[in-house]
């Protein structure tokens, strides 16, 4: 292990002491570039920089995926929407109880926050909500009471809980980013993707905890009482949407509201064994997220119980808005579009597999995974080899992007609380300080040569199939969730397939598909074409078919209907 001064550069894990130590010898000392070289080694950035000059393209100039077919038509077999295990509690299930009077959204959502509040009091905690907004929760929900029991219901999510990442603003409760000392009680006004989900009727009951800014996919972060994974407390839960899919998990909301700049909404659906979904670039607008300098990888998706919740989540809250350039660019959904991809089925379907790729997953990961392959190939899908030559260098060009996007964005920040974050950020954002004049321009021309390549890629089949993570759940101590750590190595295996669809900005879900020798849940990862959130709708319902949710209910689990 290589060492200056006193200071021994980390392989691994760091936390506690070593941490601090780390982070003041690194801002405070010249040990700053020579850690910056070895992480820029184990995360893959040199050996994307040392690529040929072919892998590059053109600086973009625009970030709107590009469409590898201009048709996307398929036949449906008519098999139905999948109809959710008898454990999974969906918004299906609910609006079913509503119309029979067998429950009301206002029980529902007392429900909701009762055993949000038990969960937050378990140790580890459980908690998935970092704020409750009980007063508009319990007046929302009278008043879908109200139109259920004169059968005028506003659709599918007209009483539905649902909770919303903070790094999104909601009324009363304005993103704070996982951080210690942004406010939180100035006045604010709904996003855009919160306001068409309270005009669908559904039922916001708070924020939910992040990781600090969303610089980690990891799931820890010692300014918030961060919960675990529901499925073993000793692991984490994946992030930085960590608060959302644990909503989801634990059944405290059917679908909750999450933001993927790096796999933020499917890592934690993928590690906690529920399904997520990150739409096409634009498609759900930006207008109302908290992150100063929003990125150019960054998309507002859902995390849920069901490939139904997804689909309608969807629906409500896409089309454009006129203070987000990028949803100018999507293409409006048609009328019933995502609903009615649920019942196709995947006979016929053409699924990309890289096996150069799948090669870099663990076993106990891709052995499920490719299971569940197997049996959509059973089912008619045709598996198909291919190969990104740029794939493997994704998740780098991926850090340098979102690392330095997120860099320039928090300048004020950084002049004036770089003392008050946690020192895993600290540690990212003086290691930044470092880096090439040109590593981003570059970053940018081999996203360029990827963004081609894939969209060569997808004019021969339907979709890409990938794992979500290429290891399960990372362990936690109690010590390490109260004062934070750094981990390279196991940060780039949850990285590992996410960045692929954030450069490219194609549609990208996660269905559960079974779990590793530990009992953790494992996740596939469904890559579609531009726009085409239909398709990959489609896998992720016949997986779903499959019977994909019916193992994942953790111990920990609030039944809504009682």
């Amino acid at each position: 292990m290589a060492s200056i001064l006193p200071l021994h550069l980390p392989l691994g894990r760091v936390s506690g002491r070593a941490l601090a130590a780390l982070v003041t010898a690194i801002r405070k000392t010249p040990a700053r570039a020579p850690l910056v070289r070895l992480f820029r080694f184990q995360l893959g950035i040199d050996a994307a920089r040392a690529l040929a000059p072919g892998c590059r393209g053109e600086l973009p100039f625009s970030y709107a995926p590009l469409r590898a077919r201009a048709d996307h038509g398929r036949p449906s077999r008519n098999l139905g929407i999948p109809k959710a295990a008898s454990s999974v509690r969906g918004s299906r299930a609910l609006a079913h109880a509503y119309r029979e009077g067998s429950v009301s959204p206002e029980r529902v959502v007392e429900r909701a926050l009762e055993g949000a509040r038990a969960l937050a009091r378990r140790t580890p905690p459980l908690g998935p909500l970092c704020g409750y907004d009980d007063a508009r929760a319990l007046e929302a929900a009278k008043a879908s009471a109200e139109r259920h029991a004169r059968r005028a219901s506003l659709g599918s999510f007209d009483g539905i809980p649902v909770a919303v990442k903070e790094e999104v603003n909601v009324e009363g409760y304005p993103a704070r980013l996982g951080t210690r000392f942004m406010a939180h009680d100035r006045p604010v006004a709904d996003a855009v993707a919160v306001a068409r989900l309270r005009a669908a009727g559904a039922i916001v009951l708070g924020p939910t905890p992040m990781t600090e800014f969303g610089l980690s996919t990891l799931g820890a972060n010692a300014h918030r009482r961060m919960p675990r994974n529901p499925h073993d407390p000793t692991r984490l839960p994946g992030g930085s949407s960590s608060g959302s899919a644990v909503a989801v998990t634990t059944g405290v909301t059917p679908v909750s509201l999450g933001v993927d700049g790096g796999g933020s909404i499917r890592v934690p659906a993928a590690l906690c064994g529920v399904f997520g979904l990150k739409p096409s670039y634009g498609r759900i607008p930006a207008t109302g997220l908290g992150f100063p300098g929003n990125a150019s990888v960054v998309h507002l998706g859902p995390i849920a119980s069901t490939s139904y919740d997804l689909a309608e989540f969807v629906t409500i809250a896409s089309g454009p808005d006129d203070a987000d350039e990028a949803s100018l660019a999507a293409p409006a959904l048609a009328n019933g579009e995502l609903d009615g991809a649920l019942g196709r089925g995947v006979s016929g379907l053409r699924i990309g597999i890289d096996e150069a790729e799948w090669a870099r997953a663990e076993d106990s990961v891709a052995g499920p995974a490719r299971e569940a392959l197997d049996a959509l190939e059973r089912d008619g899908a045709e598996l198909v080899p291919v190969r990104i030559e740029l794939a493997r260098h994704a998740a780098a060009i991926g850090y340098l992007t979102i690392g330095i996007e997120a860099f320039a964005g928090m300048a004020e920040i950084r002049a004036r609380h770089l003392d008050d974050l946690g020192y895993d950020v600290q540690l990212l954002l003086s290691g930044l300080e470092t880096f090439r004049p040109d590593d981003y321009l570059d970053a940018q021309r081999l996203r360029a040569g990827l963004r081609r390549e894939v969209a060569r890629t997808l004019r021969d089949v339907d979709v890409l199939a990938l794992p979500t993570t290429a290891r399960s759940a990372p362990p936690v101590s109690d010590d390490e969730a109260k004062t934070g750590f750094i981990d390279p190595p196991a940060l780039d295996a949850i990285c590992r397939y996410a960045f692929l669809a954030n450069l490219t900005g194609l549609p990208a879900g996660t269905a559960p598909v079974g779990f590793d020798a530990g009992r953790l849940p494992v996740g596939l990862q469904i890559v579609g074409d531009a726009w085409d959130e239909a398709c990959v709708l489609q896998v992720l319902a016949h997986l779903e078919r499959l019977g994909a949710a019916e193992s994942t209910r953790p111990e920990a689990y609030v039944d809504l209907l009682g």
